[in-house]
């Protein structure tokens, strides 16, 4: 092989152990560099990541189990089904209890209690072994789910005192599967013939693993399992609509802008949360904003419904003239340049906006003051003097993300001036504990300003009467009506509107002329303004609340200003502003073991996920698949390549890919006429209650739960196909030449158009118009060359 590769490897290293010795076994050329432990080799990876595989075209490969895939395919030796689940169950099921047991053994001297962590899973392992009564786990030759299992257990393995009585099996192949030389040299270069003791360092670096109970995370499917029983009745009526074909499906509506709400026709206007132009935004914040919503905005346009999807950058307030001062130009020069970042950025994972915008433009100003000026001549505003922090120093009032310090609640040590990370608690700047000056690090004093308050406790009422209505017909997440409530049950007090700041939009006010909108005032206005940007009808959209359904997507922490201080500013300006009708937040989406955070630089951003090489479909697949929709939920490397080789490629992938094959290779790339058999009908009932239930889950805008059910017909699909094995039914005589390929692929994919539809624009960034276009459901296969392209690959 000319293939010229880097492979980073650490003495020490667990992990280490298993990619060395896949590498020596293959034979795959590969520069060897040892590295230390602390090392960073991925540039894109915002802490040490080893063992790592740098590939001949820049790119990297950071998980273990991945490297050693690749490293066998390379070497030409391919992993069969069986190979792929028993390296999911090592990376799922055994890893996690072997980080926790290393712990125990080696930094606490608990071996018993590791021993005792392991022992279910090598009882696993060990009735496999014995029930296939082969040499190796799922063959007679050793395959790489030999080598991964034998590097995650040798640890263990190898020392006798840690062994379990009673696992003869699982002895028998770690003495075959250690005796091979690729094994034998990885251990003695990785561990130098040492035991625990020898993993001391490398564990010393990582973070204590938890049980899996303690985990406040999870990566599960939220959604019910229960398996639905057809009846005659629902059968008969699938297998009718499935034989009317393409006439029963209406084709997506062309988009002519500008998008207007059409009278009689629900009309869905959709936003995400403006992020901040202030920096790049991370997966946290794509998966709970930006995707998210677009998710939703192409699945109504597949539904035909009128569908508006805007979205901009957040540019004024604090933020931004923070990272301008941090970066020595002006806050136009900042607004400009991450503006540009976002937009790509987005586009990169093909985010379908109508429009993406900004909040910096004339029509914020024209709006925004607008509104002000009518809350102002209806007496819902009102004066006060407040106590602020002053920088003496800087010469200059401190805007809350000026200020950092101990929070009162939590006592975090590096609360904003505005809100605490930790807790999550809103702050007012002059409560902080040690508070320090972002910009020279100096102690501010306490003075007095004044200031322009919104009255919230005036519009209360008027607030809870609109609640009662949106939250009651709507569909708004359980954590908005509670974070909501939890605001109305403690009484709201005026929300000061007005900063001691340049970079704004200016208060129109005499006595408050050097003053702008404080950010939480001015930035929910920037759908309204972004949208008049986009169309001068804008007020078709914003003022016409008879006939629009508003959806507003983020996280969970932006739920109060957008459920009861921008709808109290809309109420006030008494105009008939379009309200929230579904109001949408995520939980937290967490980096591996911690906090995604945009201000320490912990987590993958956007711009790392486009320099990985990784294609962008898998990304907008696997933070789908993990969506933090009832909980929080885990980014993991390891986990996205599983899931993307399990179900993406394994699952919804392969099942694409034998049908397709199939057609083109026997059928000349044509659906055959087809006869329906009991089987048969009761598959194509089945593919039509997961479309159902698909439907309903997206209606109620939960949509990791739909995406469960979309990988459920595939996999119903590949079930149906390994079960009548039409590959060998193609020898037969004619009848079985016209049953051999019923429902798995033709039904499912062909005669039931909603189901490619409505499931790869889903999470795929694919068109509608071209999944409905002429030569995809007719009789003819879509692809003209001999096999159609893969759905992903491998990571």
């Amino acid at each position: 092989m000319n293939v010229k590769m880097t492979l980073y490897v650490s003495e020490g290293n667990p992990h280490s152990l298993k990619v060395l010795a896949a590498n020596e076994m293959t034979g795959v050329k590969c520069d060897i560099k040892y590295v230390n432990h602390d090392e960073r080799v991925v540039p894109f990876l915002s802490r040490p990541t080893v063992p790592a595989l740098r590939l001949s075209s820049g790119n990297y490969l950071f998980s273990a189990n991945a490297i050693c895939q690749y490293l066998f395919t390379l070497g030409g030796l391919e992993p069969s089904d069986a190979t792929n689940q028993w390296l999911e169950w090592e990376g799922t099921e055994l890893q996690p209890a072997v980080t926790l047991a290393l712990h125990l053994a080696a930094l606490q001297g608990k071996r018993a209690e590791a021993a005792r962590s392991l022992q279910k899973h090598l009882s696993y392992l060990d009735q496999r072994l014995a029930k296939r009564g082969a040499p190796y786990v799922t063959s007679e030759v050793m395959t790489v789910a030999d080598v991964v299992l034998w590097g995650a257990l040798y640890p263990f393995l190898s020392d006798a005192t840690l062994l379990p009585g009673g696992l003869q099996a699982v002895t028998g192949w770690f003495e075959r599967v250690g005796g091979h030389a690729a094994c034998k040299a990885a251990a003695q270069s990785i561990l130098k013939g040492g035991g625990l003791s020898t993993l001391k360092p490398y564990l010393q670096r990582q973070p204590p693993p938890r049980q899996r109970s303690e985990r406040p995370a999870s990566n599960e499917p939220e959604g019910e399992n229960a398996e639905h029983t057809m009846t005659e009745k629902e059968i008969q009526a699938d297998v009718e609509i499935w034989s009317k074909g393409l006439s029963a499906c209406p084709k997506p509506k062309e988009i002519q802008h500008p998008i207007l709400p059409r009278e009689g026709e629900r009309n869905v206007l959709i936003t995400s949360a403006l992020p901040y132009v202030n920096n790049v935004p991370h997966l946290g914040n794509i998966i709970g904003c930006v995707l998210s919503a677009d998710v939703f905005a192409r699945f109504c346009r597949l539904r035909g419904l009128t569908t508006l999807f805007v979205c901009g950058t957040d540019e004024y307030g604090t933020a931004t003239e923070n990272k301008a001062a941090e970066e020595g130009v002006s806050p136009r020069e900042i607004c400009d340049k991450y503006h540009t970042v976002h937009a790509n950025i987005y586009r990169w994972f093909n985010i379908s906006f109508d429009y993406f915008g900004r909040t910096t433009t004339p029509r914020q100003t024209e709006i925004a003051q607008d509104i002000f000026g009518r809350l102002l001549e209806r007496d819902f505003l009102l004066p006060d003097t407040v106590e602020q922090l002053r920088c003496e120093h800087c010469d200059r009032f401190l805007a809350d993300r000026f200020v950092e310090g101990v929070c009162p609640f939590c006592c975090y040590e590096e609360a904003r001036g505005d809100q605490c990370d930790k807790c999550g608690k809103l702050i007012n700047a002059v409560e902080l504990k040690n508070p320090q000056c972002k910009m020279c690090k100096q102690t501010p004093v306490v003075k007095s300003s004044k200031h322009l308050f919104l009255d919230l406790p005036k519009l209360e009422s008027r607030l809870e009467t609109w609640l009662e209505k949106s939250v009651g017909t709507g569909d708004w997440t359980p954590n908005a009506r509670f974070i909501t409530r939890t605001w109305i049950r403690d009484g709201l007090k005026p929300r000061c509107i007005t900063r001691d700041l340049k970079w704004g939009t200016p208060v129109p006010h005499p006595d408050f002329s050097d003053k702008v909108f404080y950010v939480w005032f001015d930035a929910p206005i920037g759908y309204l303004s972004i949208t008049a940007n986009y169309t001068d009808q804008w007020e078709k959209w914003w003022k016409n609340p008879e006939q629009v359904q508003l959806y507003n997507f983020m996280a969970k922490d932006n739920v109060p200003f957008h459920s009861v201080v921008f709808p109290c500013s809309l109420l006030g300006a008494e105009d008939n502003y379009t309200l929230v009708s579904h109001l949408i937040a995520t939980e937290y989406l967490n980096y591996e073991d911690t906090k995604f955070s945009k201000s320490r630089g912990v987590g993958v951003f956007g711009d790392m996920a486009m320099d990985t090489g990784i294609p962008t479909d898998i990304w907008r697949f696997y933070l789908l698949f993990v969506r933090p929709e009832g909980q929080d939920s885990t980014f993991s490397w390891a986990d996205m390549a599983l899931k993307n080789n399990s179900e993406l490629l394994n699952n919804l992938g392969n099942f694409i890919n034998r049908s397709g094959m199939f057609v083109c290779k026997f059928f000349e790339g044509q659906v055959p006429a087809m006869v329906l058999e009991e089987e048969d009908r009761r598959l194509l009932a089945l593919t039509a209650w997961e479309l159902r239930q698909y439907t309903q889950l997206m209606e109620k805008v939960r949509i990791r739960d739909a995406l469960k059910c979309i990988l459920n017909i595939s996999r119903h699909g590949n079930q149906y196909i390994q079960v009548n094995e039409p590959w060998k039914k193609i020898k037969g005589g004619e009848r079985d030449r016209q049953d051999r390929w019923h429902t798995p692929s033709l039904s499912v994919l062909f005669y039931q158009p909603p189901a490619l539809c409505q499931s790869l624009p889903f999470f795929l960034s694919l068109s509608p118009h071209l999944l409905h276009s002429a030569p995809l459901f007719t009789s003819h296969f879509p692809y003209p060359s001999h096999s159609p392209p893969p759905i992903s690959s491998t990571l």
